[in-house]
Order: C-alpha cells, then sequence, then structure tokens
C-alpha cells in the first residue's frame, strides 16, 4: 500500500488533491499558503483537510519505520519465515502489528522462559494437543533437578501453555471486541484520600459505567482522581463470557486428562497476561479518545478567542484590580506602548477611593484615554463600579477583559524583554490593556494552555496538545494578516514560512534599518530566503506603502496579474484598488497562469474590493447586572446578562459579573437536543441566563439558557 492509498482510504478528498497536497508539503510549503495560495492545485482543499492529509503522511511513515524495525528485529533472531514477513509487510494496523511481533519481542525473564529452560515445551505441545490419556504419568517424564514432581512439571508446561495463548492473534481480536463493547470502568473511594481534595470528585467515589460511552470529560475526571489519590479503578468484563470464549476457542477434544490443565492454563492467561494488557489497551485508547475531544474542545475555543474583536488603535487606561496591594493602572497609547504607570488604592483596606478617584480622572485627560480595560479577576467588579463612579468630562469606553495567562506572560522571557525596567504587576497591567486592543497580538505571546479555555488541558497528551494549538494559532494569524512594521517577534513567528528565528531577524532588521517601505525588504533579512519570502510574504501588511497591494492579502506572485488588469483597464494598480466598478468588469479567466488559477483569480478580486480588511468584528462593550457582585446575591430564578468565557462538550461557562462562572449545561443551552455546544454559542458571546441552582458551599452556579 501506497502512502497515496493509505490516505485515501481514511481522506475524501480526490487522488489528485492528496498527491498535489503531499507534493507540495514536501517542497516545504506551509498548510496556510498551501490553502490560500494553491487552491487550483489541490482542488481548492481547506487547512483542516491539508492538516488531516499531512498528520496521515506523518502516520504512514511511522508505520513503516515501525514494520522495517519489527523484520529487523525478527531476522537477526533467524526467526523470519516468508509468511510472517508477508504478513507483516501487508498490515498497515499498528495493533495487529504489534501482535505479530510479540512473541519475537524482547522482554525480561518470563515464567515461561524458565519453563523451557527445564524442559517443559514437549510436555506443553503434548496437553495442546489433547491427545494424552495420563497426563500424570507423561508428566513424570519431565522430572529432572530443577523440576522436582509432577505438579511442578505440569505448573510450567501450563506457563508456557499460558504465554501461547497470550500470544495468539485470533484470542486478543476477540478479547478485545469484547472489552471494547462491554468493558465497564469502576471506581471505589481511596478511605485515606483528603476529604476536600475528595469533594471536587464526589460523584465519582462510586461510579460505574461502559468505558466507551463515558464522555471525554467524565474519563479524565476519574484518571485525574486516580492520580491525586482520591480513588481506585478498574476495568473489567464479564470472566465467565470470556473464558467460555477462549476455551472454545482452544479446547477442540473432549479429553479429561488435558481438559483440566488447559482450563487452569487459560484462566491463568487471562488473569495475568491477557486481562492486564487487553483492558490497559481499551483505557489507552479510551483515553485517547478523551484527549482528542478534549483537545479539540481547547483548540475551538483558542481559535474564538484569538479572533475575538478588537478595540483596534486607540488609547488605554488598564487596570489589574487587587485588594490589600492596590489596583495596578497603565496608560498605553495607540500602538500598545506604556506611557505612565502608577497604583492606586480604592478597595480596602486602605479605602483611598477619593485620591484614587483623582488619579484616574487626570491620567484619562493627561493622555487622552478613549477606553479602559479592566482585568476580571480579584476585585473586577468592585473596580468597574468604581470607575463607573468617577465625574467624567468625556466618559470613556469601559470594557472587562480576561486576564487569564496574563500573570504567565508577566513572568515570560517576551515580557522582561519588553519592559526590563518595570515588574511583573505592570506587565502583567499592559497584557491587559493590550488584550482589548488586539487580543490576537497579545495573546500570542503566552503560551495557549495557560490561557484557561480548555478542558483537563493538563491531562491530556501535552505534544499533541501544543501540536494542535500552534496549528490555530498558526491558522489565525494568518488569517488575519499581521503589521509587518509593528508585530512584535512572538507575532511574527506564527507566520507562515517564518518561525522564531527569522521573526528575530526581522525585528532586528527593523529596529536597525527603520520601517519596512516594501514586501521585497523582507529578502535583505538575514537568512530569509526565496522559499521563506514566498511562504510569508503575502501574509504580512505595510500600511501606506507605495505598493497598495504590500498592504493586501494578494501574493507578490500575482502582482504582474493585477497590473495588467489595471493597465487593461486604463488605470494605474491604485485606482483599481478599492473600485467595485471596475472590479466588476475583469473576467479572471482572462488572467489564469500556471501558478495562479481561477480560484486564486477569485480570491484576488475579492481583495481587490476591501484589501486587508480585517476578517475580525469590533469589540463591544458590556454591562453586568449591577447588583451582583458575588455568589450571595445570586438566588434561584434570577435573569443576568452574561458573556460566555469557556466552552466544553458538556456545555458552557457564562461570567456573569462575579469570581465563580455558572455552569450552562448542554441541555439547558436550548428547547430539543444539542449534539455540539458551539452550535449554539461562541466564546465571548453575550448571552442571557437564568440562575436554577446556587451551591454557596461548593462554590457553583448552575445556570439555563431556556427562559
Amino acid at each position: 500500500m501506497t502512502n497515496i492509498q493509505y490516505i485515501a482510504g481514511v481522506v475524501t478528498a480526490p487522488v489528485k488533491s492528496i498527491t498535489a497536497t503531499l507534493q507540495l508539503l514536501s517542497e516545504d510549503c506551509t498548510i496556510p499558503f498551501i490553502a490560500r495560495y494553491r487552491k487550483d492545485t489541490t482542488g481548492n482543499l481547506d487547512e483542516v483537510d491539508i492538516e488531516q492529509i499531512a498528520k496521515l503522511s506523518q502516520a504512514y511513515e511511522a508505520i513503516i519505520k515501525r514494520k522495517e524495525a519489527i523484520l529487523k528485529s525478527i531476522e537477526e533472531q533467524n526467526a523470519l519465515t516468508p509468511e510472517l514477513q508477508d504478513k507483516i509487510s501487508t498490515t498497515f494496523d499498528l495493533t495487529e502489528l504489534e501482535d505479530l511481533y510479540l512473541p519475537y519481542k524482547k522482554r525480561r525473564k518470563t515464567k515461561a522462559d524458565t519453563a523451557r529452560e527445564n524442559g517443559l515445551e514437549p510436555l506443553a505441545k503434548i496437553i495442546m494437543a489433547q491427545n494424552a490419556d495420563d497426563i500424570d504419568y507423561i508428566a513424570g517424564k519431565y522430572l529432572n533437578s530443577n523440576v522436582a514432581n509432577e505438579d511442578d512439571a505440569l505448573q510450567g508446561a501450563r506457563d508456557i501453555i499460558a504465554e501461547w495463548i497470550n500470544e495468539n492473534m485470533y484470542i486478543r481480536k476477540s478479547l478485545r471486541r469484547i472489552f471494547s463493547r462491554k468493558a465497564t470502568i469502576t471506581t471505589k473511594a481511596v478511605k485515606t484520600a483528603d476529604p476536600e481534595k475528595a469533594q471536587k470528585f464526589s460523584q465519582y467515589l462510586d461510579w460505574s459505567e461502559n468505558l466507551t460511552k463515558a464522555p471525554s470529560h467524565r474519563l479524565l475526571a476519574i484518571l485525574r482522581a486516580e492520580a491525586e489519590g482520591i480513588i481506585k479503578f478498574k476495568i473489567e468484563v464479564d470472566n465467565d463470557e470470556v473464558l467460555d470464549l477462549m476455551e472454545q476457542s482452544i479446547i477442540k477434544k473432549p479429553n479429561v486428562a488435558t481438559t483440566a490443565q488447559l482450563q487452569k492454563a487459560i484462566a491463568d492467561s487471562y488473569k495475568r497476561l491477557l486481562a492486564p494488557a487487553i483492558s490497559n489497551e481499551v483505557l489507552q485508547e479510551a483515553k485517547a479518545k478523551a484527549d482528542a475531544v478534549a483537545i479539540q474542545v481547547f483548540a475551538d475555543n483558542l481559535g474564538q478567542l484569538l479572533l475575538a474583536p478588537p478595540l483596534g488603535e486607540k488609547r488605554i487606561l488598564a487596570i489589574d484590580p487587587g485588594y490589600r496591594s492596590g489596583c495596578k493602572v497603565v496608560c498605553l497609547d495607540e500602538k500598545g506602548d506604556l506611557l505612565y504607570n502608577e497604583t492606586i488604592f480604592p478597595h480596602p483596606p486602605q479605602k483611598e477611593s477619593a485620591i484614587a478617584m483623582k488619579k484616574i480622572r487626570s491620567m484619562v485627560n493627561a493622555y487622552k484615554v478613549e477606553a479602559i480595560s479592566i482585568g476580571n479577576g480579584t476585585a473586577s467588579r468592585e473596580t468597574e463600579h468604581f470607575i463607573k463612579k468617577i465625574a467624567w468630562d468625556t466618559p470613556p469606553e469601559v470594557y472587562m477583559v480576561s486576564e487569564a495567562g496574563a500573570s504567565v506572560y508577566s513572568a515570560s522571557k517576551i515580557a522582561r524583554a519588553e519592559f526590563p525596567n518595570y515588574d511583573v504587576t505592570v506587565r502583567g497591567a499592559v497584557s491587559i490593556g493590550r488584550r482589548l486592543s488586539d487580543p490576537l497580538a497579545e495573546l500570542v505571546k503566552i503560551e495557549p494552555k495557560a490561557i484557561g479555555v480548555g478542558q483537563y488541558q493538563h491531562d491530556v497528551d501535552q505534544t499533541k496538545l501544543k501540536d494542535e494549538l500552534d496549528t490555530v494559532v498558526m491558522r489565525c494569524v494568518n488569517a488575519v494578516g499581521v503589521n509587518l512594521n509593528t508585530a512584535s517577534g512572538a507575532l511574527l513567528s506564527y507566520v507562515s514560512g517564518i518561525g522564531e528565528k527569522l521573526a528575530e531577524n526581522i525585528v532586528n532588521y527593523r529596529s536597525e534599518n527603520g520601517a519596512f517601505e516594501d514586501r521585497k525588504q523582507l529578502k535583505k533579512v538575514p537568512r530569509l530566503g526565496e522559499k521563506a519570502y514566498q511562504q510569508a510574504a503575502a501574509f504580512v501588511r505595510i500600511p501606506n506603502a507605495k505598493n497598495p497591494l504590500d498592504n493586501s492579502a494578494v501574493h507578490p506572485e500575482a502582482y504582474a496579474i493585477v497590473e495588467k488588469m489595471a493597465k487593461d483597464l486604463k488605470l494605474k494598480t491604485s485606482d483599481l484598488v478599492s473600485n467595485k466598478e471596475a472590479i466588476a468588469k475583469i473576467n479572471p479567466s482572462t488572467y489564469a497562469t500556471e501558478k495562479v488559477g481561477i480560484l486564486v483569480l477569485q480570491d484576488i478580486l475579492k481583495e481587490l474590493e476591501k484589501p486587508g480588511l480585517d476578517p475580525r468584528k469590533s469589540a463591544k462593550m458590556f454591562e453586568f447586572d449591577p447588583n451582583v457582585k458575588s455568589i450571595t446575591n445570586l438566588h434561584t430564578g434570577m435573569i443576568l446578562p452574561g458573556i460566555v468565557n469557556n466552552i466544553t462538550n458538556f456545555g458552557c461557562f457564562v461570567d456573569v459579573g462575579i469570581k465563580e462562572s455558572g455552569l450552562v449545561h448542554i441541555s439547558q443551552l436550548k428547547e430539543g437536543f444539542v449534539s455540539d455546544v458551539n452550535e449554539v454559542v461562541k466564546l465571548h458571546q453575550h448571552v442571557t441566563v437564568k440562575v436554577i441552582e446556587v451551591d454557596e458551599a461548593r462554590k457553583r452556579v448552575a445556570l439555563s439558557m431556556i427562559i
């Protein structure tokens, strides 16, 4: 089976599209570049399709390498037969591949190995043949210095048989089928567990359900509870059903003398070898599926968060609220540069509200502040209330901003490089302000899993999580595009074809030579060659460039085509841009080339109508219920405004203006069945909810959107 055939068996794309995509990937083209600028080559595959093809190609290569390693190992043992080689060569099922390799796998010395050394394998073969009448008499012939009596001989023979049964592919496949359909995961509380910690997992202290039907969040919660020593769990099926199946497969002759020995060997093989291995397999498979769901939830949330509406280039006063240590206040200019910082103490224990109001008014007036960004952590509602009591000349817009991950950023290498002369509190406040101005540009500086929009993100496969989240960040950055002259190194590093080192080189070049005047200048950046330029150029923007196309998503390889379009219409390129009437006259098929086909040309015409248009919407103000400041203010039946701040596969969490976010269970999203939470709500969506339960002791709030 070729890699093309392997991929075509999974994805629905035509073979021609798969082949073209693999060729582009082999040429070091990035997924964003292929998806946007090679549509005609791939048959208009989107980023998700291309990512799947890339992953399947890697999976195919991994299987091929594993096969080569297995064949080499068996060959070195002089055990490779033509039949075995054919089986290994033709299978592309990793589980089957490992089953074939199991008898030849290097391992620690087993009971069966010891029995073989003691000369008991012939006795095991006699028992398996099931044609001996007096097995005790036969066993007596195998006594030696290491085998004292007939019972020891039979035990050794059974150890060998148990290992054979364990290596039987039919038995293993049959057991997998039973476990995959019928295995239950059963939990039991650990008596010595910390009661306070156990409270978080109260519903799992005595729990049982079908493993394959357990939702992702429940399985991950059970595994976390076990890791924290709160519970113990086991994976099990009906032992009688399994043993019956095994006996029917192995015991072919009703011979009393050997049947009893085989039954003992079967029971031992199942309990000691097969059950632990197969139960672990199905658990790992269930865990992998749970991880995939959790990672996808996180990826979807992260994508929505990164593409959240930006306020844009406005002067912002940002506040990181606090009580005893005060509120850290910073003033930022339109580019997000720090102009001034201050600490105020409007809340207990100092209660210097009058002084604080005076300082805030002074800063807003002095720095011409247009908007105020307040972090949504401790004392956030009190700070919002304090800000709104100020007697403004011209009231600035007030926004509540998620501060998740701000502390991670403030202590990071990136933050230290940006603000070497300021402490973490000032850096955190700057991050809160910049998140309002441009969430994407600021959040890319933070490790994605620290942003706080995931579900059990610390319990899933960390390599897969990082790969998926990095892919999401890259997709979002390239969908929006970045300003080449203002983007940070962190933001530039996610641009197609650039990466961390080239991003650093771009920033250094910009510092030494001033702002970029056109895209071609990128080629002067050290170590940024033709391939990197090809992949990156169309994803960076240069506002007010001499060539207006440098501030658009039109790729430089198509500039000549656009210039010809303009010339044919007797216009300058600059006059064609944004000229809808003139653009409507263009027939894209007239300008198609080998590299730039109809699909890409259609995109170019759309881009010319609105060059450099940010696909994100504009930020909107939101006001919580002024009477709700803590969980004690809530009661059943209240109708409240809220903001969706996290989405899981079992519902969404909504911020109603208190420290604790309330859960809208998937069953409470709307009337009728809901299969996907994202079909009903999106991150940062403004919603109206009803309080249906308040548990002050556990600090939990249940909400409903069915009002």
